[in-house]
């Protein structure tokens, strides 16, 4: 099988297409033909082992996974003989942030893994679109008392997990104040946005509208600069560390003094997030937008282009084709 294969840190040109060996599912495991996967910020963050502390989750001087890929939507190929809730010819797409080496025509999956059945009214393109972004997004609302009708502003609307939370907040009630480019504004606000603050027109940290949350998707602003944006009680997250790992500090800190906080979303429990954002998708609440779609061949361009930081929502990558594929964006 064709795989797109990495044996030293480093930029996308390291990347190479190689012939390697088909995987052989195990008596628990079910062999998935991958239709598409993506490129995203945690998969450049693995290629090149930055921040240096993923090192020793992805490996301490070459990676331990040479297939990088952390998003899939594919059909079941084969099972193993003790696999029951799967069979040959399904439909199947899932997530897993530590890598499952997606970048290759094929991957096994233990079958307690986090994947599920794909949603009927979906694409192979968007259901592998529909993962990652969602699932962080998903962590900045479920670490927060969410009210229909509360006031939430996310900062970097227009990115993966941006737009993502942008239609997950938007489909609880929440009332949304969103932050993207010139070229994304009105994309965003059709996706749910109450107002839509252009950023290379207007310091959104000046805003007078008071919010019970800031949701920095992008990590690119801080809780100094966001505190006065928020209401008593309210609170700060952000999808980074934060300079000097500040965020972190910040979580301890903030909940003992004053009345306005910082919260560090760990992401976890990745199964709740792919059964959550399923049933939005079900319920056409939720449609992963799709910037750029790239064969598996110029996957190095994907890379590259990701890094860039001007994509709106996902890129895909298509490793095979039929016609239940098409793109979206």
């Amino acid at each position: 099988m064709k795989a797109s294969i990495y044996t030293e840190y480093g930029p996308p040109s390291v990347l190479e297409i190689r012939e390697v060996e088909k995987p052989v599912p195990k008596e628990n495991e079910i062999l998935v033909r991958v239709h598409a996967t993506t490129v995203n910020r945690t998969d450049c963050a693995m290629l090149r082992a930055k921040p240096f502390i993923m090192r020793f989750f992805t490996g301490l001087f070459t990676p331990r996974k040479p297939i990088l890929g952390t998003e899939f939507a594919g059909t079941v190929e084969a099972v193993g003989a003790a696999v029951t809730s799967y069979r040959v010819g399904d439909n199947v797409f899932g997530f897993d942030d530590s890598g499952v080496s997606s970048h290759a025509e094929y991957l096994t999956l233990g079958e307690d893994q986090d994947f599920t059945l794909m949603p009927p009214n979906t694409t192979f393109e968007q259901a592998a679109a529909s993962l990652e972004g969602a699932h962080y997004g998903y962590n900045f609302i479920d670490k927060v008392p969410l009210e229909a009708g509360q006031l939430v502003l996310v900062n970097g609307a227009s990115g993966g997990i941006g737009l993502a939370t942008v239609q997950m907040l938007h489909a609880l009630g929440a009332r949304v104040v969103a932050v993207c480019n010139t070229k994304n504004l009105e994309l965003v606000q059709s996706l749910g946005a109450e107002r839509v603050i252009d950023y290379t027109q207007v310091d959104f940290t000046k805003d007078e509208e008071r919010c019970h949350y800031v949701f920095d998707s992008v990590g690119k602003s801080s809780f100094g600069k966001c505190k006065s944006l928020l209401r008593p009680g309210g609170a700060y997250i952000s999808s980074e560390l934060g300079e000097g790992a500040q965020n972190v500090f910040l979580a301890l800190i903030t909940p003992l003094f004053g009345n306005k906080k910082v919260i560090f979303p760990i992401p976890s429990d990745r199964k709740r997030s792919i059964f959550f954002i399923k049933k939005l998708m079900e319920e056409g609440k939720f449609k992963a937008v799709i910037d750029r779609t790239y064969p598996l061949e110029k996957i190095a361009e994907a890379f590259d282009y990701v890094e860039k930081g001007l994509k709106t929502g996902n890129v895909v990558i298509r490793l095979y084709s039929d016609e239940k594929d098409s793109t979206i964006f």
